[in-house]
């Protein structure tokens, strides 16, 4: 998953698949089928674990719309050698497959899809609690955060320097705090 991640699917050799697996390409195919076979299903790891360790996040949190908040503020912290620094894979995978491999840029969305669903049903979450107006679109809430978690992973990515990170965070992690209903 991590050699896939770094270099992509189109960048990532057979040699270098053997390097990572210790295995030979007969091994290889006997076990995945093929790369593509080998790249889904790293794809789908990939997307288990961050949407595993998400959903952790969020049932930790105090409060719903608090944890969302906090997950993006949390990237401002992470180190450089940090794994999940980098650009989204999903993301990546769109961006490097969509003219050459169908399949694997349907997989991608396909999981970009259940990821933005899992963050509206959060918003649904925050609506029902009273923390957000009820009549607030989920959907459209779950793509600005989607889009923003985005934003932020490629300036990581980039390595954009600490202090901008810090207030661009803020500055989302703000924008969805103003939502929050006031006590009377």
């Amino acid at each position: 998953m991590t050699l896939f991640w770094e270099k992509g699917y189109h960048a990532t050799s057979l040699k270098d698949l053997e390097a990572a697996l210790k295995m030979k390409p007969g091994s290889i195919y006997a076990a995945f089928s093929s790369k593509e076979g080998l790249f889904l299903q790293a794809l789908k790891r990939y997307y288990e674990t961050f949407r595993d360790q998400f959903q952790a996040e969020m049932a930790a949190a105090p409060t719903t719309l608090g944890g969302i908040t906090e997950h993006l503020r949390s990237y401002a912290r992470m180190s450089e050698d940090d794994r999940n620094a980098q650009a989204c894979m999903l993301f990546k995978t769109v961006v490097d497959t969509r003219a050459t491999d169908p399949e694997i840029a349907s997989a991608a969305r396909d999981y970009l899809t259940a990821m933005r669903e899992g963050m509206a049903a959060l918003f649904r979450k925050a609506a029902a609690d009273g923390e957000i107006p009820a009549d607030i679109d989920p959907d459209r809430l779950a793509r600005l955060l989607q889009a923003n978690i985005t934003a932020i992973r490629f300036e990581l990515h980039q390595g954009t320097d600490p202090a901008a990170l810090t207030r661009l965070a803020e500055d989302m992690a703000q924008e969805f705090e103003r939502l929050r209903l006031r006590p009377n």
